[in-house]
This record gives C-alpha cells, structure tokens and sequence, in this order.
C-alpha cells in the first residue's frame, strides 16, 4: 500500500486539497449486531464479513481514509477479553482487510492505522509505566505494519504523556503518525490539555507528526470551536478534525446522536472556513453522513474564517461552553441567572 513516500497525507493533501476521513466504527457495527462489552477487534478473525462492508460503505461513501478496527488493539484492552496474546494477529488482521478494500477503490485511498488510548493512566497517577506503555504501543503497530497499514492513527488521547508513548512507539516502527486528542472536559482534554497546546507534545527525539488535532469529543460545535484553537496557534500545520455526529443523547437505555447530514455537512463546510484539511467524522456518524460531507467538502469554496458564535448558530449550543465562551457571554449568562434568581 505504501506510496514510497513518508507523508502519504501530503500527497493526497496535495491533489485534493481537503480529505475526507471515514466515519464512525463503533457506533456502526452496533448496528451491525455488536453486542455491548463485545471487542470490535475480534471481529476482524471471528466475522471479517462485517469489517469489510463497513470499511466498503465509507469507501463508496467517498472516504479518502480508512481507520482500521483496531481501536482497543492494546494488550490492555485485549485483556479485558482474554485476548492479549493476540494483539499481533488481530492489528495485521485489521489493516489487511482494510487494505484489500482500499486497493479495489478506484481512486486513492488511505488505510489508517487506528491506535486509540490504553485505558491505563500512567505514573504517576496509575500503575502504567511510560516504557510499558512503549512496548504496548510498538507490538499493536507492528501488526498493523505487518498488515499494510501506511499510518499509525493515534486518536482519542487525553494524557500528553500516552500520545508521546504512542508516538515514540510509531517512531521505533518507522511508521509515519497522527494523534489526536478529545476535548471533551471543559474544553480541555480529561488530562487537561488544551487545544491550542495539540502541536507541542512530542519533542525532538521523535520524527515529527504528519497531522495533529481533534476528534470524538462531545458535539460538532464543540469541535469546531477547538479547532479555531488548534488553527490559531499552528495556522501552517496539516490539522485533523474527526467530530461526534452532533451531540448524544439518551432515548431509553440508547445513545442516539442529533446530527443529521445537512448538519454534517455544514460542519465540513465550517471546518474547512476554520482552517482543517482533514475532516470526518466520529461516534454516530453513517454514511449518510459521510456522503453528504463529501459533497460539502467537493462544492465548498474557502470562506471566512468562521466565530465560535456563528458556529453556534448554525451547528447548534456547545457544552463545553465554560472553556469556550468569552468573557461576554459569561458575564450576559450570569446576568441571567440573577435576574432568574430576582
């Protein structure tokens, strides 16, 4: 699958100007009959069938990338399912079905290797040491290396010290990587990392990343305000922005997500006004929806740089909004609350 490039993203970047990342993983095999507690990744040997389909819907769909389900492929994780003796076999597994999709597209198409968060806090707060975490990190992506995968997709993250785990990890496979991270905790990542800190976590000693920025999180405005952040303080960085499908919300014991396509779509119309070049989309996002964002992404001319407050108006109420109104908002929001309280 490799190009002989190092950056297969600036390749891609560069013909199209703007990618499309696929959508959600989880969310759609649920509906392909995954059970709650189930792990994704034993399907890619138990019921290869179904990862195939979803990786060829997002393709039909017009993804130009395709994460591999291989998400929880940690040692960590697996053993939650008594399969942590099987990290190798099931990430090669996970980015060779992916690749065989891919390389049946006729067009270009990025197979993705998905390394999301170990479910460990690292030391000092847990038991996790950072060389643990290393090795964790270098034997799931040998498998997907070994499988075909052209990048390591480090997402979700939300300790800086597991996404420099992750990335040393890359940078000992040789593989090219992108991280990035939720902001779902008042606009900050749970560890607390900001937005516009994204860029400056790995230092030197590793090859610096291809793309950094944002996904999964807590709504689309939510992630468009965190990517103003991100595009503010690194304007020349290539910047992923991979957002839940509107907001979750329950109905019964079921997450259900608001988005619907249009919404979708013009969230990859303001992502694109914001500054991303890599856009998809994370829990709850059909393709459907990824159609959609595909023709927004094809038609949209570059506009304005978009305000957290426009964003709102057309994607709808942020809630994280503690980190993210201005100091306005907070002070008219108090005002209310006053005069409600009179």
């Amino acid at each position: 699958m490799s190009t002989g490039s190092t950056n297969p993203l600036a390749d891609l970047i560069a013909e199209k100007g703007v990618l499309l990342a696929d959508g959600a993983t989880g969310t759609n095999l649920f509906a392909m009959g995954l059970e709650s507690g189930e792990a994704p990744e034993l399907w890619n040997e138990d019921s290869p069938e179904k990862i195939f389909k979803l990786h060829q819907d997002f393709v039909d769909a017009g993804a130009d990338i395709i994460l591999t389900n291989s998400f929880g492929g940690t040692r960590h994780r697996l053993k939650l399912h008594h399969a942590q003796d099987r990290v190798f076999e099931l990430n090669r597994r996970a980015a060779e079905i992916a690749c065989e999709v891919a390389g049946k597209a006729d067009r270009r198409v990025i197979v993705a290797g998905s390394v999301g968060p170990t479910g460990e806090l690292l030391q000092p707060l847990g038991a996790l040491s950072y060389e643990d975490a290393v090795d964790a990190f270098v034997e799931q992506i040998k498998g997907l290396k070994a499988g075909g995968a052209e990048i390591a997709w480090i997402e979700t993250m939300s300790a800086p010290e597991e996404i420099r785990a992750a990335a040393e990890a890359a940078h000992k496979c040789g593989m090219p990587y992108t991280y990035t991270g939720s902001f779902d905790t008042a606009g900050k990542t749970m560890m607390g990392l900001h937005p516009k800190d994204i860029h400056n976590v790995v230092d030197d000693s590793v090859d610096a990343p291809v793309a950094v920025g944002a996904n999964c999180g807590v709504g689309a405005s939510d992630i468009l305000a965190s990517l103003l952040d991100m595009s503010e303080a690194a304007p020349e960085q290539t910047i992923i922005v991979k957002g839940n499908c509107g907001i979750p919300e329950f109905k019964g014991s079921e997450i259900h997500y608001s988005g619907t396509p249009p919404l979708m779509a013009d969230y990859a119309r303001l992502a694109i006004d914001a500054g991303a070049l890599i856009i998809g989309g994370c829990c709850g996002t059909s393709c459907d929806h990824l159609r959609a964002m595909r023709t927004a992404i094809d038609t949209h001319e570059k506009a304005a740089r978009p305000t957290v407050e426009e964003i709102v108006e057309r994607i709808g109420p942020m809630r994280n909004k503690a980190a993210n109104d201005s100091a306005p908002q907070r002070r008219e929001r108090r005002g209310r609350r006053r005069a409600q309280a009179s």
